[in-house]
């Protein structure tokens, strides 16, 4: 994909704002479980990083997805995950959808805020009976006069504490189960909303929540889109949150190989440094040669994406490949830097905590195995 100067001045802009917002608090917010996120959303919101592939007349800056995937490369030099997580759920999980196929005056309602940084989103579509099984959902939306009336309850959302409103994913009708879902906005204000923060292995930063609906009160017209194409409009969202994450990966995976590759040439041990043993210098070549793999696949995407191509296989492949190349890249450097990657409070352990979530969350390894396969047309029963 061909960078031109706007994008290295995103990067720039976002390296800056990361090295000056965000990396300095990281300790005190990783120790509290949360971070603020009206105000540094309201920060991002004044730069205009916030909307940057959303439409001019909503507040943002009109560019193509391309521009988004280089902040959330940037964002990649955050030294913890979860503030990245949490701007990724505002730019790429709980407005696209929004932003393609909500009303006008949804999108001023909700969208507008969100991009000015006035207004906190998250986006429910997880139920603590079925994670990355989006159709075995619960969550109901029955009509009652001009409203819909909500039951159910949503888990592990992220931003769940602190967010103003809920892009929700419930079920509207009796229909099978992939045409009986909507997507609603629902303000997390309204009578009948309780929330329960849900504590974490990692991403402490990032608040994430438990949302119970009891009898919640919504107009009509807070459906995005049509009734009933909730499930549909769900999985086109899903495309942008998996890209997202993988290229959230990119430049976090190079600075641990960096640091790593630092850390192994002072630290000797049997007279020489670590990084002169040949399996050590050799496997981090490895993990080197994969992220740029990584780094090729995801931007090829993102320019199909860009074209109007459906990149459902390309953004399921790179959603495979980050979160478990996290893994693999955070497990080998632990293992070159002994008994200090095993502490608390360095850079590898962070990684090695913070980066287990990425085969889970936005849909597991399984279901992105499932969806490749089924291109493939190796899937049992879908060729």
């Amino acid at each position: 994909m061909k960078f031109t100067p706007e994008h290295e001045q995103i990067s720039d802009t976002v390296r800056k704002f990361v090295a000056n917002e965000i990396n300095p608090h990281l300790p005190e917010w990783e120790k509290a479980g949360i971070f603020p996120a009206h105000q540094l959303f309201k920060k991002m919101g004044d730069l205009g990083l916030l909307g940057i592939k959303y439409p001019t007349e909503f507040g943002g800056m009109g560019l193509d997805f391309s521009y988004s995937m280089v902040m959330a490369e940037a964002l990649g030099e955050c030294k913890a995950g979860g503030v990245p997580m949490a701007i990724g759920v505002q730019t790429d999980m709980c407005t696209p959808a929004l932003a393609r196929f909500g009303s006008d005056a949804l999108r001023h309602e909700f969208l507008a805020p969100a991009i000015a940084g006035d207004m906190v989103g998250c986006i429910g579509v997880s139920e603590a009976g079925g994670g990355s099984d989006v159709a075995a959902l619960k969550t109901t939306a029955r009509k009652d006069g001009s409203d819909y009336l909500i039951n159910g309850s949503k888990m592990w959302i992220t931003n769940g504490m602190q967010a103003d409103w809920c892009c929700l994913l419930a079920n509207t009708s009796d229909a099978p189960a992939h045409k009986n879902k909507s997507l609603i906005m629902v303000r997390l204000d309204s009578p009948g909303v309780t929330r329960q923060k849900i504590e974490k292995i990692g991403m402490h930063s990032s608040d994430t929540a438990q949302l119970f609906f009891d009898n919640v009160r919504v107009p009509q017209s807070n459906l995005i889109g049509q009734e009933g194409m909730g499930f549909m409009l769900q999985m086109l969202q899903f495309q942008e949150e998996r890209l997202y994450g993988a290229a959230g990966c990119l430049r976090s995976l190079d600075s641990l190989i960096d640091q790593t590759i630092d850390y192994t040439r002072q630290r000797q041990t049997f007279g020489k440094p670590i990084l002169h043993n040949q399996v050590v210098h050799f496997r981090l070549a490895e993990l080197r040669t994969e992220v740029e793999a990584l780094r090729a696949l995801t931007y090829r995407a993102v320019e199909a994406y860009v074209s109007g191509k459906d990149v459902t296989k390309l953004a399921s492949m790179a959603k495979l490949k980050a979160g478990r190349l996290s893994r693999e890249v955070a497990d080998s450097c632990l293992q070159y830097w002994g008994g200090m990657g095993f502490t608390a409070d360095n850079p590898i352990s962070q990684a090695y905590r913070d980066g287990r979530l990425i085969s889970i969350g936005g849909g597991a390894d399984e279901i992105m195995l499932g969806i490749i396969c089924k291109f493939e047309g190796t899937l049992p029963g879908k060729a």
